[in-house]
């Protein structure tokens, strides 16, 4: 029996399995080998670690959970979890045959992305083709961007990218229509130029995004393209659970990461709470929501061991 069973390996599981580690809490992390940010060259906006790329995050992290005994890592997913009888914890399968049980869990299993259905950008994800300014802009400051319409949200993100370069483009992919004359005039009076026609591929070198082919054959050279992708939950599990789900398909969690299950937490981009428009996908808010999560359950196992105090925390 784990106090806290940790699924998902990225930056808030990792974060929230170190907290467990430092508060001498049997903790299982569950790792499938899946990270939303893989493809990415490198990471930003996490201070000390600013331009590191992700593979080598993990392996820091891995050698800084190392020095903690009751922390084990498994690299396998779960096939499926269950609530115990006596109601006080969970019994997980996992694909390796085992079962295993905790007394708390904490979802850390993150999103996926579906991406516009483009030659080529799957490939160039996170390394071409971005979805952040704050991720990606700097680095590719001064050079040719391109914004991929798919909302109207892509418009603001235009205006945004101006601070970077003095060439943007809005690609309308065929959409234009849904610009109305308003939009237009603003997007030209802020010096973003739009291109109506539907965007068929992305050419690269091999390494970086060259050129927006549209369907009529002509290309736009550009360094940089923005898009939208559409994310959903990459794990069943919330949903096998039974977590309330926010409008946006992320887990609805409160201020301490904990679930509409008792004894279930969530961090990372998986989740958010209510009042927050959207997830947010930065390795730093990951680790903080980790951490938070994590502080949480062990604040809920102490008052559950003790009765000298009501639970400051909420199972």
């Amino acid at each position: 029996m784990f106090d806290v069973i940790v699924i998902g390996g990225g930056p808030a599981g990792l974060s929230a399995a170190l907290t467990l580690g430092r508060a001498l809490r049997p903790t299982l992390l569950i790792d499938s080998g899946e990270y939303r940010n893989a493809p990415a060259a490198d990471m930003h906006n996490f201070l000390t670690r600013d331009g590191t790329p992700p593979s080598e995050f993990r392996k820091i992290s891995h050698s800084e959970l190392d020095q903690y005994s009751t922390v084990e890592i498994r690299n396998v997913t779960v096939d499926d979890t269950r609530p115990l009888k006596d109601g006080d914890g969970f019994e997980l399968t996992l694909t390796d045959g085992s079962a295993v049980q905790a007394r708390r869990l904490l979802l850390a299993t993150g999103l996926a992305d579906d991406l516009p259905p483009i030659e080529g950008i799957g490939e160039l994800w996170g390394r071409g083709v971005y979805h952040c300014p704050y991720c990606h802009g700097f680095e590719i400051r001064d050079t040719p961007i391109a914004v991929l319409y798919s909302d109207p949200l892509m418009v603001d993100l235009a205006l945004h990218l101006r601070r970077f370069s003095s060439d943007v483009v809005l690609c309308a992919d065929g959409r234009g229509d849904e610009l109305d004359g308003s939009t237009l005039a603003r997007l030209a009076d802020n010096g973003v130029a739009v291109r109506g026609e539907k965007v068929v591929r992305l050419e690269s070198n091999g390494e970086r995004l060259e050129n927006v082919v549209f369907e009529s054959g002509e290309s736009l050279p550009r360094h940089g393209l923005f898009a939208m992708s559409q994310f959903r939950q990459r794990s069943e599990l919330p949903g096998r659970l039974g977590c309330q789900l926010l409008p946006d398909g992320c887990v609805a969690v409160d201020d301490f990461q904990l679930t509409s299950v008792p004894g279930v937490y969530a961090a990372g981009d998986m989740a958010h709470r209510a009042s927050l428009p959207m997830p947010t996908p930065f390795v730093s808010t990951a680790t903080s929501s980790g951490t938070i999560a994590a502080i949480a359950a062990d604040k809920n196992l102490v008052a559950t061991d003790t009765t000298t105090r009501p639970d400051p925390v909420p199972a």
